[in-house]
């Protein structure tokens, strides 16, 4: 059975990059989510005019992968302790947000970011309710998949 999940972490090329590579992804798209407006552009969002932050919609399969899985790979992909960006990407858009679709996927964020917080992080990942998601245009899907190269923002670093 699949499941639906979206994670903010800056800049959607790297967080895409890296949820591509986890086995029992299905597929990912990145788009524009937590803002007011429909159908927001990239040039829109960037102004941070819109309040939407750049994002990441996964869809899995939950018995091959799981959520917490999905989620410890969210922070280990990304600062989540910048409030203002990610790496060299200064502005609201790329804000380190959890965008939960239920409860448990609540529970399993606010439990990852306890035991990093236990570990001295101070983590300025928002958890937020999934709101509508707005697909981005076609050419930024699977960017570094189609210019090759690896993200400059998003290093796995293991947290856990």
């Amino acid at each position: 059975m699949s499941q639906t999940a979206f994670f903010a972490s800056g800049c959607f090329w790297g967080t895409q990059y890296h949820l591509d590579k986890t086995p029992g992804v299905i597929e990912t798209h990145v788009g524009y989510t937590g803002g007011h407006g429909e159908n927001p552009t990239y040039e829109e969002v960037c102004r941070g005019k819109t309040g939407h932050v750049e994002a990441v919609e996964v869809l899995y399969d939950e018995t091959k992968t799981n959520y917490e899985t999905l989620a410890t790979l969210f922070f280990e992909t990304h600062d989540p302790t910048q409030t203002d960006g990610q790496g060299p990407d200064i502005g609201s858009q790329y804000h380190s947000v959890i965008f939960y679709t239920n409860d448990e996927q609540k529970m399993i964020a606010e439990k990852l970011i306890k035991q990093l917080e236990n570990k001295g992080m101070n983590i300025a990942t928002i958890i937020k309710p999934a709101a509508t998601f707005w697909r981005g245009e076609q050419y930024h899907e699977k960017y570094y998949e189609k210019r090759g190269g690896s993200p400059y923002c998003h290093i796995y670093t293991k947290r856990f």
